[in-house]
């Protein structure tokens, strides 16, 4: 089991922004920008381009209402998006608040991000996913 279905399956405590039946969101614990978002599939696969097209582009459109939340809450100019996938073997999605390109630069990561301030954070993109 990784520890994306541990957060899941709530074993794992984490800042949750959304879920549905296949998917869940919820703030990366070492982000690169504040809102940094994680979407996951609930069911576990390694690779993101083995899950099914149909699946797939579920899990796009999810993407899209969490980052449409993101944007409404966090001051940026676009969502960033991207598929990295080594450190955790469970396919997931970035989404990263941009102010300029630099923003989406995993080597300098938020050291020690403020817990209330996920926690304000989170609270705030689960208020604006209500509204798209």
């Amino acid at each position: 089991m990784t520890i994306f279905s541990k957060i899941i399956n709530g074993e794992i405590p984490c800042y949750k922004i959304a879920e549905n039946e296949e998917f869940f969101a919820f703030l990366d614990i070492n982000p690169v920008n504040w809102g940094h978002t994680l979407v996951v599939p609930k069911r576990e696969t390694d690779y993101i381009f083995d899950i099914a097209d149909d699946e797939l582009a579920r899990m796009m459109i999810f993407a899209k209402r969490v980052a449409k939340a993101l944007r409404e809450t966090i001051p940026c100019r676009k969502i960033g998006v991207t598929v990295l996938g080594l450190e955790v073997p469970h396919a997931h999605i970035h989404l990263v608040p941009l102010k300029n390109e630099g923003d989406m630069n995993f080597s300098k990561k938020i050291s020690d991000p403020d817990p209330e301030k996920m926690k304000q954070i989170a609270e705030a993109v689960r208020a604006n996913m209500e509204e798209v």
